[in-house]
């Protein structure tokens, strides 16, 4: 039974990898972006930031309603990676206990 799941494992362990990624560059993007380090006239640099708003702003806007406002810190992408990984722990100890 577990030969069956392991691909499947496997494959949600690499599309986890690689959201984790995509988390990484949203927020590398913005700190370019706020620092005025890109320039946002250009758009191909406007459709990579449509992109990575599009593809993580779903999942952390309701981590942002649960955490406290800090200001301008925002700690939502560093709970979703936590999360994440966590996720991926469980998923771990399942494929082991199997």
């Amino acid at each position: 039974m577990s030969l069956f799941f392991i691909p499947f494992v496997n494959l949600l362990f690499t599309i986890l990898n690689l959201y984790i990624w995509v988390v990484i560059s949203s927020i590398i993007y913005s700190w370019l972006v706020n620092f005025s380090v890109i320039n946002m006239s250009n758009h191909f640099v406007v459709v990579i930031g449509d992109f990575l708003f599009r593809a993580t702003d779903p999942v952390l806007d309701p981590i942002r309603r649960c955490l406290p406002e800090l200001g301008g810190l925002d700690l939502s992408p560093l709970v979703l990676i936590l999360l994440i990984h966590f996720f991926q722990e469980i998923l771990k100890a399942v494929m082991v206990s199997l």
